[in-house]
């Protein structure tokens, strides 16, 4: 996954982040929402588990969390929303997932297709993508939590597959299944997490120049900014260098 935490990284900066956050508020509350309809103890409810671990991470104030979990459990929201993702090509053959929850499949593919077209790619038909990617949990501290070796060590004693730790931060990788329990346990260790989320780790990386990487980064950006998106992931693979220059 080695770009990954640094591309992040240049994501978060962008933009307004205020208008981001009430955004990022926004979706999460969908999640929390449809993971309740399912029961709602966290503790005996792991996509609930997982989705009020990523409301933490996000600093969602505790009153929206409890709403939302309302909401969900008591059938007060009745609005049906699908899980579906979306596959298709950047700028330079970049593979790009596009995971979204949406109460209309027909809007938010045209969309999707649309913002697509709009940088410079390609929505692709489904299969095109996805085989070049496996599904995983992701949980990101800053660098400065703790060193390497400490965050390496309590990460895959807690059942985490890899951890990869750079400048930037330390990013851990967990099965899906074991994402909920591995985010419980480096809490305790280091407090909340940055971001937490399942999301799809590219099997292998592309890197790009700086002009490419600023386009595909509009894309991305651009199809995030959708408030049926839940995250982007790609192959998009960025050195030291544009990092830099992208951030400065």
């Amino acid at each position: 996954m080695a770009g990954h935490s640094k591309f992040k990284n240049i994501m978060h900066r962008k933009g307004a982040q205020d208008s981001k956050r009430a955004k990022m508020f926004t979706k999460i509350g969908r999640e929390l929402v449809v993971a309740a309809r399912n029961g709602d103890d966290p503790g005996f409810n792991p996509a609930l588990r997982a989705a009020v671990a990523l409301a933490k991470s996000a600093n969602m104030p505790k009153d929206r969390i409890d709403r939302a979990i309302k909401r969900g459990a008591g059938g007060e929201d009745g609005t049906i929303y699908d899980e579906i993702f979306y596959e298709g090509y950047g700028p330079g053959g970049i593979a790009l997932i596009v995971d979204a929850l949406t109460d209309n499949r027909n809007r938010t593919a045209a969309e999707v297709r649309s913002t697509f077209g709009k940088h410079g790619g390609n929505l692709g038909e489904s299969g095109s993508v996805v085989f070049q990617f496996s599904r995983v949990g992701v949980i990101s501290y800053p660098a400065a939590v703790a060193d390497s070796d400490a965050v390496f060590e309590a990460a895959l004693e807690a059942g985490a597959q890899d951890v990869d730790s750079s400048a930037v931060g330390h990013e851990i990788i967990t099965a899906v299944e074991d994402f909920a329990a591995v985010s419980e346990t480096l809490a305790e260790n280091f407090g909340a997490p940055e971001s937490t989320g399942l999301t799809w780790k590219p099997q292998s990386t592309v890197e790009v120049d700086e002009e490419r990487a600023r386009t595909l980064m509009n894309l991305i950006d651009a199809l995030e900014d959708n408030d049926d998106v839940r995250a982007v992931a790609s192959n998009l693979e960025i050195s030291d260098d544009v990092v830099e220059k992208l951030s400065a």
